[in-house]
């Protein structure tokens, strides 16, 4: 009798399709046991971020209930799970008792080992949810008016319900106890046995209830035991979820507080339990613990930009840099070694790469991904799965390939032996990680036992924690696709207050979603302060972003930079929209204030590097549109150079600088302004200020507009010195903005200079002399000029005069430097 035709046949009569070997799909559960545990079950990132508490009680049951539907919903898809993994038992256990069994009485119970128990917590739940929201319904639909509408959702109680099921959570570990176990006798039955590989990789679970839904979920056996595994830990969640929708008054609320509790509880006991699985015990007796690992690249890898991507062990006593081999036919994937270094007295030190020239690679890979991904969106909504697969690994490969040609920070790791290695990350959130994580455990103590090596890379199959790549690839399924950023993601980054001393820092901010759109940019360096500003927008474009992350970075002189702190701020389109939204995150002693705003639209394909605008010879307005600001970007950062370090310097603005450190100011401002602020602040100081001259000089428009030149020309005939002053700045208000904020920050920055007079001899007269010819210029005959032409004499004189007027004046309007951001009544501050 063939056992495996009638394990098929019993499966078909459950309604549980069987696929054909020829067209199996590969494997839709890429992680592994540790994988699942160790991330899984962590209960400090169970807490998902806050939501904002419903205004009205009414309100709140709305929300409470449709939380309950959704968890019904989502139960009665894990019972289908359960069923489909417990569907082949029976037969399985029937060809166990005969002389060709596919798996032993023994492994049948390994399999399946507490999954009926579980299965019988879960109906038991979702039958007593089910009958308790159709009661309710049915109340709603007799009841009279609001009010007993509003009764009625204080009557629905489900807090027993959960408080019974979590009392149960014991049964969840036993299963996860057994699990490694579990997938192992999957594995190895997959291997050595046809029958079993067919059946493993091809389970559907049941989906009578919807008769006419012709799609199905097809998961292979490792998949179906992992369910439980992710289930344990959304209770959690779904519990959160019920309290922060359940009013303070609802008799619920004590019952669901303590199932939280309990559900808590139980998760931080499984935790503290993987953690001791993830140790590992070398021939010589010195037992390990695995604290972290991920994909890095090794910038020990060959020239042109081409590094070696590796998988990196942090273990409590030494790095294991491993080279991991692929699965092939007839072999296991396994890793081989690369390099170790014990973190005893290893010294860590961490930078940017320099600004390296625009890599064309790098858009066609782009390109390629946003084409293999829109492959793998139409497959999938086809139903080709063998072709989804095909499309799916080859987005694995481009990304990969991205990843090794993006890396901009390196981590160097100097061990007291003399060896020495760099490690190269995408993401200076992640390089900091990494760099807490070794820092943590870096100690004084000498090395004293040399690692067993062999043992030590030959455990890392087991230990492992994360997936094989993709690396940055967003991996969330259809149903949530409408909590990702699909388009332009606006951050203005306004201050930062918090510092323990004074820095010139920048904010650099990341986020996640896939690779073929801008993935993180940064401000320029503030001017050295213990509160530093910048009020510069940085533009993402963004596809399937779930989370923007936030870094401080301190660039102190002579010193290497030093991150003061960071955060991962949970952002959703719901909670976006078109208008600048200002919000205030806390990273540690840090605080930075920024504002969001998001343009939704669909995804397209990714454009080329877009050449930077310059600022030179460009009109004002212009300038401060591109920059999101009202006082250029170029102005404001030589200025507070100038206020910096050279108020005292004799002759500042009238001693010109160095002609080409000027010009290769003026270069970087037209290409990069990070570089060009980077080089501002070791420039020359005179340099600095005849960078500012020359963009004034060299604006196509004058600051006080052309036309006005006549009209001041006549009010300095005014005889009453007090009307001249209100006459001259009653002009500068029919000034467009930029011009008449930027020329009012100048002012202010000239009179502060003169209250220096007496160190570095520069009167307002001086400052007029040197600024008017700049600011100030009569309107070219022959281009729209139909008055007089202006003797050369009177020029300079009206030029000079006009300045010095305003610089007597006392009582200069009020600068604004960037445009308005409005806040709201929904101004959030977000903490660590």
């Amino acid at each position: 009798m063939d056992i495996y035709q009638e394990a098929l046949d019993y499966l078909q009569s459950h309604h549980v399709a069987v696929e054909a070997a020829a067209e199996l799909e590969e494997d839709v559960f890429q992680e592994d046991e540790d994988s699942c545990l160790l991330t899984s079950l962590d209960p400090d990132t169970s807490d998902p971020p806050a939501t904002p508490t419903l205004c009205t009680p009414e309100e709140m049951l709305d929300r409470r209930l449709l939380v309950l539907r959704g968890i019904l919903n989502s139960e009665e898809v894990y019972l289908r799970e359960l069923d489909a993994l417990l569907t082949p038992m029976k037969a399985l256990r029937a060809s166990a008792g005969t002389s060709q069994p596919v798996l032993t009485s023994q492994q049948v119970q390994t399999v399946f080992y507490q999954v009926p128990e579980i299965r019988d917590i879960h109906q038991s739940f979702y039958s007593g949810l089910k009958a308790r929201l159709s009661s309710h319904c049915l109340a709603e639909s007799c009841s009279g008016g609001e009010e007993d509408a509003k009764q009625s959702g204080f009557s629905l109680m489900v807090g027993d319900l959960f408080l019974k099921m979590v009392n149960q959570l014991g049964v969840y570990g036993g299963f996860i106890g057994n699990y490694e176990d579990a997938v192992e006798v999957v594995r190895r039955s997959s291997h050595s046995d046809v029958r079993f590989r067919l059946l493993a990789e091809s389970m559907m679970p049941n989906n009578n209830n919807n008769s006419s839904d012709k799609t199905h979920n097809t998961y292979t056996f490792e998949a179906l035991l992992y369910k439980p595994l992710d289930r344990v830990t959304k209770t959690t969640l779904v519990l959160q979820d019920v309290l922060k929708s359940s009013p303070a008054e609802h008799q619920d609320l004590s019952s669901l507080q303590e199932a939280l509790r309990l559900s808590r509880s139980f998760l931080h006991g499984l935790n503290e339990s993987s953690q001791r699985r993830r140790e590992v015990t070398l021939s010589h007796g010195v037992r390990r613990q695995l604290m972290r690992d991920g994909f890095v690249l090794d910038g020990g890898g060959g020239g042109d930009g081409e590094h070696s991507l590796r998988h990196l062990f942090l273990y409590t006593d030494l790095l294991l840099c491993t080279r991991v081999k692929q699965a092939t036919r007839g072999r296991q994937e396994h890793y081989r070694f690369c390099w170790y270094l014990p973190l005893a007295r290893l010294r860590l030190r961490w930078q940017a790469e320099q600004q390296r020239p625009v890599d064309p690679r790098l858009h066609n890979m782009r390109t390629k991904m946003f084409l293999c991904r829109e492959q793998l969106q139409q497959h999938t909504a086809r139903g080709s799965r063998a072709l989804a697969a095909r499309s799916r690994r080859k987005l694995e490969q481009v990304q990969l390939m991205m990843f090794t040609h993006s890396a901009q920070y390196r981590l160097e790791l100097h061990s007291p032996s003399g060896r020495s290695h760099t490690l190269l990350f995408w993401s200076l959130y992640k390089l900091d990680e990494w760099r807490e994580a070794i820092h943590r455990l870096t100690t004084d103590m000498v090395e004293t036992v040399p690692p067993d090596l062999l043992t030590l890379t030959s455990a890392c199959v087991k230990l492992r924690m994360t997936q094989r790549p993709p690396l940055q690839t967003c991996d969330a399924t259809p149903a949530e696709e409408d909590q990702w950023l699909c388009g332009t993601l606006g951050v203005a980054v306004h201050s930062a207050c918090g510092l323990q001393q004074p820095a010139s820092a920048y904010v650099s901010v990341e986020v996640d979603g896939y690779e073929f759109h801008d993935r993180r940019a940064q401000t320029h360096s503030s001017v050295h302060s213990l509160n530093p500003t910048w009020n510069q927008e940085l533009w993402l474009q963004v596809d399937g972003v779930q989370h923007l992350r936030v870094l401080c970075v301190s660039q102190c002189d002579g010193q290497d930079d030093a991150i003061l702190g960071k955060m991962t701020v949970q952002v959703n389109p719901k909670s976006l929209n078109t208008q600048w939204r200002r919000r205030t995150v806390s990273l540690g002693l840090v605080e930075v204030t920024l504002s969001l705003k998001f343009c939704p639209h669909p995804t397209g394909p990714p454009r080329s590097e877009v050449q930077p605008q310059p600022v030179f010879c460009v009109a004002i307005e212009t300038v401060a549109q591109q920059e999101g600001v009202l006082v250029p970007h170029v102005v404001r950062c030589c200025v507070e150079e100038v206020e910096r370090r050279g108020m005292d310097e004799v002759g500042i603005y009238r001693i010109s600088g160095a002609a080409n450190d000027i010009t290769e100011l003026k270069t970087a401002f037209d290409s990069n302004l990070r570089e060009a602020v980077s080089r501002l602040r070791t420039a020359e100081v005179n340099a600095v200020a005849g960078v500012l001259k020359l963009y004034f000089r060299d604006l196509p428009e004058p600051l006080m507009p052309a036309k006005m030149f006549q009209d001041l020309a006549r009010m300095l005939d005014i005889q009453d010195t007090d009307s001249r002053l209100v006459s001259l700045l009653s002009a500068l208000y029919s000034c467009p903005d930029p011009n008449r904020h930027t020329f009012l920050y100048l002012l202010q920055h000239l009179q502060r200079v003169s209250e220096k007079e007496l160190v570095n001899k520069m009167s307002p007269m001086n400052l007029a002399t040197v600024f008017g010819p700049s600011l100030l210029r009569p309107p070219v005959v022959g281009l729209g000029h139909v008055g007089p032409a202006v003797d050369i004499s009177q020029e300079v004189v009206v030029q000079v005069q006009v300045v010095f007027w305003y610089l007597q004046c006392n009582n200069l309007p009020t600068v604004q430097t960037s445009l308005q951001y409005d806040t709201d009544s929904e101004e959030e501050t977000t903490h660590v």
